[in-house]
């Protein structure tokens, strides 16, 4: 819950940061409150004033702008910047998150080297929906009947191979009545309601098959198994450095990486001989590959580009 403060109290408030002249230095307790901020991703509010304010200060970039507010101690001048009395008990920053609120998400960016290339804002209505189970179980059957070829068949009694001639008289040998030898109850006779060529899949609606999607990506981020990459370039196309960078990360058994645009040719290269590390472009994610991997990483690029299909309107 943020802070909450009226009209009148801010007044008061932005007399008394004048009277201090505490405007140009920023202090050690906000520059904690921000980094835990950037760690946990959530603020539980939507601004940190309420709307009598006249919109002064609101959001995140608003607490970034205006870093010299303080709720603490001057450590020059031993005086508080604001009176305790007046603060919320409520903490700001809260470590432990509900899942399926659609709130937006930070998570930090990095690379194949670990090395720190920021932060980025994770849509919430892409990777922060309720986790519905029914749903990933209907879009996983949908993908596997879809993909089964259907190729399998069996022969009639017109396609089966043998003679046409009725094998015995009709009457008088003692012996049932035949047409045929060519009948499913002789040995290499036509098999009666096989498999034909045909096709296994079914119809599965537009919105539940992209609902499947985003839950697939809030389970992986609520995990944390979800890592943004700021890109998916490797220095050579050896498969031993993809080796030692799937060994860096903790937990990690099977990998799927998702870029942007086309495959790299050296990321090809790299890890085609790796059974437990695939890679895919964004256009080709989908939920069977994210459930088979217990790690996702994807490109800066790739996160753009799936939330930028998440949010397109849906052609009837």
């Amino acid at each position: 819950m943020a802070v909450t403060l009226s009209r009148k109290l801010f007044r008061s408030f932005y007399g008394s940061l004048n009277a201090f002249g505490r405007f140009d230095s920023p202090i050690a307790t906000f520059r904690s409150f921000h980094a835990c901020h950037d760690l946990f991703g959530h603020l539980h509010g939507d601004s940190m004033f309420s709307s009598g304010s006249s919109g002064l200060l609101k959001g995140r970039s608003s607490i970034l702008a205006n870093r010299w507010l303080s709720t603490s101690m001057n450590p020059e001048s031993g005086e508080g910047a604001f009176p305790s009395d007046l603060l919320s008990k409520t903490p700001v920053v809260s470590a432990e998150r509900t899942i399926g609120l659609c709130q937006d998400l930070v998570i930090p960016v990095t690379n194949f080297h670990s090395e720190d290339k920021g932060f980025m804002v994770l849509a919430g209505d892409v990777f922060d929906v309720p986790i519905r189970k029914d749903i990933v179980h209907r879009v996983v059957r949908w993908q596997l009947a879809k993909r089964q070829q259907g190729t399998h068949s069996t022969k009639t009694i017109s396609e089966v191979s043998g003679t046409g001639r009725k094998p015995w008289r009709q009457k008088g040998t003692g012996r049932a009545r035949h047409g045929t030898l060519r009948g499913p109850q002789f040995r290499g006779g036509a098999i009666m309601h096989g498999p034909k060529p045909r096709s296994h899949a079914f119809k599965l609606n537009k919105k539940v098959r992209r609902l499947g999607l985003k839950i697939a990506l809030t389970a992986r981020a609520a995990e944390g198994k979800l890592l943004v990459f700021e890109d998916l370039e490797v220095p050579t196309h050896k498969t031993k450095n993809m080796v030692n960078y799937v060994m860096q990360m903790e937990n990690t058994k099977k990998l799927l990486l998702v870029n942007g645009g086309p495959i790299d040719e050296k990321l090809k290269l790299a890890t085609q001989n790796l059974h437990y590390v695939n890679v895919l472009p964004s256009i080709g994610l989908n939920v069977y590959s994210i459930l088979l991997h217990d790690t996702l990483v994807m490109s800066r690029d790739a996160v753009n580009k799936i939330v930028e299909r998440m949010h397109t309107p849906i052609n009837r």
